[in-house]
Order: C-alpha cells, then structure tokens, then sequence
C-alpha cells in the first residue's frame, strides 16, 4: 500500500514536514509511505495552463496523487487559513481524476491551528475525497518536538500517528 504524504509547509524547518518525514518510519509493515516534496516548483495556478502538456511539476503532482492509494496531509495555519502553496497543490487537482474519492488523513501539528484544519478538511471534502476521520488527528507538538526525530521518540506522539495510519490503511481496504 502506498500513501503519498504532503506537507503544506515550504520552510526548511516545519514540524509538519517532520511530522510526514516520522510517519515514513512510524507507518505499518505494509505500508510506504512516500513523501511529496514538489509543493514549492508548482507554478501558480491558472486554468489556462491546465491543458495538455500540463506543467512538468503539475503532471508528476498528478502522476504521484494518482499512484497512491491515499494521501496524508499535515499542514500548518497562517492567518487562520491553509498556506496558499497547499491551496495552489490542491487547485492544480481540482480539474482531474486523481484526487476523486481517495482516502485522506489530515493531520494538525498544533492544538492551536483549528481553522485551517476545518477550512482544509472543507476543501477535501469539496474536491470528493473520503477524509477519514479516524486518520485525521491533533499532535500537540511541543517546542521540543518539532522534529522527525523527536517525534518518533515520544510514545504518545508516535502512538498517535501510527493509530492515524493505520486508520488510513483500513479506508484503503
């Protein structure tokens, strides 16, 4: 089984990069989980482009959306909203197939980050995903932990991310 695992953070040193780098580790025995890491060459979305040849960076977001069984997604809240490069990902995949009825855990990496997972939930849910909401759950990173490494370490951290993919490994089937 295969989930792709996207981060909406561009910066170097995002706890929720670190939270899908842990979950390539933390993920069952028969699951890869494979890490999206083309959110920032997208080109900014324009409709006018969403013809073929699609962009390079937009055909292999397409490509790797479509090869997964499921997608996670852990994204950080910037002004209450979901981070206009995720939002630019997921418009690039409004207009295709790949993205229709596949399962979807949504990740938060903050307790304090409950618009952007309720507004990126929304949009999911839009573009005809299945969110599963036994895979979709809160870290309550603290400043300690905002790396793979210590996520990984911390029993409760862990447990809860390995609960949340194997969630997303039963609504695969």
């Amino acid at each position: 089984m295969r989930i792709l695992a996207i981060s909406g953070s561009l910066r170097a040193a995002s706890s929720n990069s670190a939270v899908v780098r842990a979950a390539t580790v933390l993920a069952p025995e028969h699951v890869d989980v494979i890490v999206y890491d083309g959110l920032g060459t997208l080109p900014h979305f324009n409709p006018d482009l969403d013809v073929e040849p699609l962009p390079p960076a937009v055909a292999e977001l397409r490509a790797q959306v479509g090869d997964a069984d499921a997608l996670l997604i852990s994204s950080p809240e910037y002004a209450h909203g979901v981070p206009g490069s995720l939002k630019n990902a997921l418009d690039w995949l409004v207009s295709g197939s790949e993205i229709v009825h596949k399962p979807v855990a949504v990740i938060n990496a903050s307790t304090r980050a409950a618009h952007a997972h309720a507004s990126l939930t929304e949009t999911l849910r839009t573009m005809s995903t299945r969110v599963v909401e036994d895979a979709s759950v809160t870290l309550p990173l603290s400043p300690t932990q905002r790396d793979e490494a210590a996520i990984r370490a911390d029993p409760r951290l862990a447990a809860s991310l390995r609960s949340a993919l194997s969630a997303l490994a039963r609504a695969v089937g």
